[in-house]
């Protein structure tokens, strides 16, 4: 009997452990998005390139986030977990605006929305934008959000050399472009 008693006291620490540690996950995720909300609008901003869905992927993803706090395993690696909510949030509505044709093309009335950030340089992220998704993502996350190579792989959920690979691909094909503009 006493040794039942010490089981039951043990699982009830558990389970309080386990909820101040899911606490502890909850508010370390609400203060990365606080601290880097822009950041991670202008990772979406990066694949839609425009205002208003991009401001959708992010919340979606903070919801996502938000939600399955509990499924973060190791509570340091928080930036690399949002970047990769972010990234899948963000293919998924390419995705889905790839199967939805919601009027003519000639029909839209929308002004354009340009981001300061990428004005410089546009040239390179036009060129950037025709390469292969696979290959833009790496570049995104390695050059302009300053991700190391380790960082992108588990972002990406691909192996390091695949990550490699694909970013020297994408340098040799920019530097040809380059090459062949000047």
């Amino acid at each position: 009997m006493c040794y039942t008693q010490t089981y039951d006291n043990v699982i009830d620490i558990s389970q309080k452990e386990g909820s101040l540690l899911s606490e502890k996950t909850y508010d370390r995720i609400v203060a990365y998005i606080l601290e880097n909300q822009n950041k991670l609008y202008r990772l979406a901003y990066y694949y839609v390139n425009q205002k208003e869905p991009a401001l959708d992927i992010v919340q979606n993803a903070i919801v996502k986030a938000l939600e399955n706090c509990g499924s973060l395993k190791n509570p340091d690696a928080v930036n690399t977990w949002m970047y990769r909510i972010v990234v899948n949030e963000a293919l998924t509505y390419l995705r889905k605006q790839k199967r939805e044709i919601l009027c003519e093309p000639a029909d839209l009335n929308e002004q354009v929305y340009y981001e300061s950030a990428y004005e410089t340089g546009l040239s390179l992220y036009a060129e950037i934008h025709r390469l292969p998704q696979e290959m833009q993502t790496v570049i995104l996350l390695h050059f302009f959000e300053g991700l190391t190579l380790k960082e992108v792989s588990s972002v990406t959920g691909v192996n390091l050399n695949t990550v490699k690979s694909r970013l020297y691909s994408a340098l040799r094909k920019l530097k040809k472009i380059i090459r062949e503009a000047s």
